[in-house]
Order: structure tokens, then C-alpha cells, then sequence
């Protein structure tokens, strides 16, 4: 299985090895620490096998209490909080070596028609995504090669990734950079049908760059690091259906950083300009 999104379905497909107990693979990369939007992700499949399947995700709410080890499985405990006419409520805890690395609880919606409806419009006009550059684009544009690790980690990227601003390098390009980032995304190929398999996928990649609004006004996104950075909470709210195989814009802005703690928020629009989830998160910044 070569294709990245397709490597992504699979992480996703938990296996059932008790009622409410489930696990998943966490693959052994190069990383410190599991990526955190793979957690929330497998433990929303974990919540979403559970429901009848004709509710869609809500809401979520998310802590990440424990750095968790690559290549180590995952146990995921649900708990059935709530099943009502309306609304399902789960509670997740995921296990990792007989410890608690972190806890999700998650919300299901009957759909219904609501009396009214409005959306304030996008923050601000960006270009078409296929008009901008991919991330692996601008780095050769920029080194002239891509680094070996890099290339490997493109190869693996189950998302393709444009920055609507350009990548900065260096201390004289943050100098003045608001805190503030966006970028178009959309899984490198098809996810199949499953509403549950893309609202899990896009919570995975909701972890990918949110926190860059909080970096950019400090240090550069790409080339040397002077922080280390961790995510501590993370919530959505899912409004409208979505596909994660096709493009959307994730519009992120960080209102404040203090304390060693940075908050960010972001807004995902389809192409037509249409809110389709909201996202906090809430990150730890320590000096390297």
C-alpha cells in the first residue's frame, strides 16, 4: 500500500477487540512522540463505532495528557455516556502501556432543520489553491533539493499542503509577521464514502499546522527550531458535511501567547466560502 491517503484509511480502521475496547497501530517514525491528530483521530473512529452510524460528529473536546511512543499500540476505551433522541455522547480514554496518554469526549447530532441559519464571511480573500505551490515545491525552490528526511516525509504526507503566505526562512522574514497563518488542504487521493472516515481524517489534519499561528511571529516555520511545542487541549465543532479529499482552506490565527502557553483558533471553509468547522487548540512552547 504505497498511496499515503490510502496508508491514512488504514491507520484509521481500528481493530474491535472487545465491545466498547479497541486498538490502533501507531507506526514507528521518526518522531519524538505520536503525532497528536492521529490520537484524536483514531479515538473518534473508536466513539463514532459505537453510534447506530446516523449521527454525525458534532463536537469533540480533547486533552493530550502524555507524550505517546511510536510504534506502540493504542488502546481505545470508549465509555457510552449518553444515547438520547437527538444526541449521542461518548467519552474516550486511550491507553498506551498501561497508561493514559489521552482523553476524548465527543458529541453526535441527529440532523435536523434548523429555524434559521447564518456565517460570517472568510477573514480575508486568498488565492485558488491550485494557483499556489505545495509545500515540497517551495522547499526545493528555496534549498534547491529537497533533504533526504524530507523527501522521505513528502513520500508519507497524507495531505497535500499550500501555504497561502509564503514560507519563511529566517529572522529578518518573521520580523513584523502577524500571528496569523492559512492553508489549503485535501488528502492526497480518495478516502472512499464513509462521512465518519473524513471527519476523522480532517481532525488529524486539524493538528498539522494550527500551532504555526502561534510560532510565526517568534520564529520561522521552516529551517532551525529555537522551541519545542506540544498540543495540551483541542476542540471542534463540525457545522456542515464536508469531504477531506477535497479542498479546503484552514484559516488560523493565534489571539495570545503567555506563560509558555500559545492559544490558536482556526476556520475551515470549502472552496465556495462555506464555514464547515471550527477549531481551538492550545499549545505548550519551551525552549529548546
Amino acid at each position: 500500500m504505497t498511496n499515503p491517503a490510502e496508508r491514512l484509511v488504514d491507520l484509521l480502521d481500528l481493530e474491535q477487540i472487545e465491545v466498547n475496547i479497541f486498538r490502533g497501530r501507531s507506526p514507528q517514525e521518526s518522531l519524538q512522540r505520536v503525532f497528536g491528530g492521529q490520537v484524536a483521530g483514531q479515538a473518534l473512529v473508536a466513539a463514532g463505532r459505537t453510534t447506530d452510524g446516523d449521527r454525525p460528529v458534532h463536537s469533540l473536546h480533547a486533552y493530550f495528557l502524555r507524550p505517546g511512543r511510536p510504534g506502540v499500540p493504542i488502546v481505545y476505551q470508549v465509555e457510552r455516556i449518553r444515547d438520547g433522541r437527538s444526541f449521542t455522547t461518548r467519552r474516550v480514554t486511550a491507553v498506551q502501556q498501561g497508561r493514559t496518554i489521552f482523553n476524548l469526549t465527543a458529541s453526535f447530532h441527529k440532523p435536523e432543520e434548523g429555524p434559521f441559519e447564518h456565517q460570517l464571511p472568510p477573514a480575508r480573500k486568498v488565492p485558488d489553491p491550485e494557483a499556489l505551490p505545495t509545500v515540497a515545491e517551495e522547499i526545493r525552490k528555496h534549498l534547491g533539493a529537497l533533504p533526504d528526511q524530507l523527501e522521505r516525509m513528502a513520500r508519507r504526507q497524507p495531505f497535500d499542503i499550500r501555504y497561502v503566505d509564503r514560507l519563511r526562512w529566517n529572522a529578518e522574514d518573521v520580523d513584523g509577521a502577524e500571528p496569523r497563518s492559512a492553508v489549503w488542504m485535501r488528502a492526497v487521493g480518495p478516502l472512499g464514502d464513509d462521512p465518519l472516515v473524513h471527519t476523522c481524517a480532517l481532525t488529524y489534519a486539524s493538528d498539522m499546522t494550527l500551532l504555526d499561528a502561534v510560532r510565526l511571529p517568534v520564529e520561522p516555520l521552516w529551517g532551525a527550531r529555537n522551541f519545542d511545542m506540544a498540543s495540551l487541549d483541542h476542540a471542534m465543532w463540525f457545522h456542515r458535511p464536508f469531504r477531506a479529499d477535497e479542498w479546503f482552506l484552514y484559516d488560523q490565527e493565534s489571539p495570545i501567547a503567555t506563560g509558555g502557553r500559545g492559544l490558536a483558533r482556526g476556520r475551515i471553509y470549502d472552496l465556495e466560502g462555506r464555514l464547515l468547522v471550527s477549531v481551538v487548540q492550545e499549545g505548550l512552547f519551551r525552549t529548546l
